[in-house]
């Protein structure tokens, strides 16, 4: 009885050291299939060994976990990766024409940062030179709420033909968040640097870091983060950025880093001076009133499902809907209102109204309630 229960347990053994051979064999091929920087390699490979090593003894090695969630963000990681820049001039103001209305200065900034990169393909001068912020502009959009920082980034990023991915910078409190977790510690991970790049799967993505002056209003955490967003933006230091969970220096300098900010409150002197600051102003009526015929409306009416023969707004209809009570320097509230107007309508038309819904001065209150903005 005895013996039969050594076999069974020595099979059991034998068994689970097989599985963790494979295991960590599967660990090795991946990490050998990836493009990796020679160093990052030879590091993780050294892990990858000592777990070898345990298997080989008949042992399971605790560290596998860790090893193994590691080689999985490292191989993940797009090094050599980029996308094909479109630095066609006319195509970037044609996209960002089309997507946009006004914003000559930021439009005219873009298209003179395409030049130079068309220059330096041209003359065929290999890769830009690093450190150089002339080449390499981070910009700050600072503006009030609504005014288009965030799109007109988007539409920059397509415009170029690259990656976009947003990083959201409110009320960050720790560094970690942008630097990493080390690998020791319990909740590890890559920063959100790490995982735009992964996201994007480019390694020159266009990263647009939200609400640079909302981060942590704690004097001692604020710093921390200043600090660590100098190093990610400064062309002279993020060659070599080394986020704490990936322990190795990755080259983020071809990310066309842009900012977005209300106020230049909270941010440090020092993170200012390697930016270009480009002040959005507050819409006009007269610019309200185009954009909200032109691109607010049209884009309404495709969400919903429906065409411009289905609803028709007169021309005394938009100053009403553009003035609200109180100044609105942005568009969020004039979009609001333009789907629920056209929601209303909507419903008249599926209710058995004759098309097209004509939307007047003087019916105007039947689709937008007194108490959502313009009318209150």
């Amino acid at each position: 009885m005895d013996e039969d229960y050594i076999n069974v347990n020595n099979s059991y053994t034998n068994s689970s050291s097989d599985n963790f051979l494979s295991e960590v064999r599967e660990l090795e091929n991946k990490l050998s299939e990836a493009n990796l920087p020679i160093g990052l390699r030879e590091d993780a490979m050294k892990a990858i060994q000592r777990l070898n090593r345990s298997a080989k003894m008949g042992s399971y090695s605790s560290e596998f976990p860790t090893v193994e969630k590691y080689i999985d963000w490292i191989t993940r990681i797009p090094f050599g990766r980029v996308t094909e820049d479109n630095l066609d001039l006319q195509n970037a103001r044609t996209m960002m024409d089309k997507s946009h209305y006004g914003m000559d200065t930021i439009k005219n900034l873009i298209l003179d940062y395409l030049s130079i990169m068309q220059l330096q393909k041209a003359q065929r001068s290999g890769e830009r030179e690093r450190g150089q912020s002339a080449n390499a502009p981070v910009m700050l959009f600072l503006g009030l709420q609504g005014v288009g920082k965030t799109s007109i980034a988007r539409s920059i990023a397509d415009a170029m033909g690259r990656k976009f991915t947003r990083i959201s910078l409110g009320a960050i409190g720790d560094v970690r968040t942008l630097r990493g977790s080390p690998k020791i510690s319990v909740d590890s991970e890559p920063g959100q640097i790490i995982k735009a790049l992964v996201k994007t799967g480019s390694m020159n993505p266009v990263i647009l870091l939200d609400e640079l002056d909302k981060a942590s209003g704690n004097a001692g955490l604020l710093n921390d983060v200043m600090s660590a967003l100098l190093e990610i933006l400064d062309p002279e230091q993020n060659v070599n950025f080394v986020d704490h969970y990936i322990d190795y220096p990755v080259d983020i300098s071809n990310v066309f880093f842009i900012c977005t900010a209300n106020n230049l409150g909270g941010i440090s002197t020092a993170l200012l001076d390697r930016m270009e600051v480009i002040r959005f102003t507050s819409y006009s009526d007269d610019e309200k009133t185009i954009i909200a015929k032109q691109y607010l409306l049209p884009r309404v009416l495709k969400n919903i499902g429906i065409n411009d023969k289905y609803v028709v707004v007169e021309e005394e209809v938009w100053p009403i809907l553009v003035r609200p009570v109180g100044f609105d320097a942005g568009l969020r509230q004039l979009e609001r209102n333009i789907a629920t107007m056209v929601r209303s309508a909507t419903r008249q038309i599926v209710e058995g109204s004759p098309i097209p819904i004509v939307i007047t001065a003087e019916n105007v209150k039947q689709f937008v309630l007194p108490d959502q903005g313009p009318l209150s």
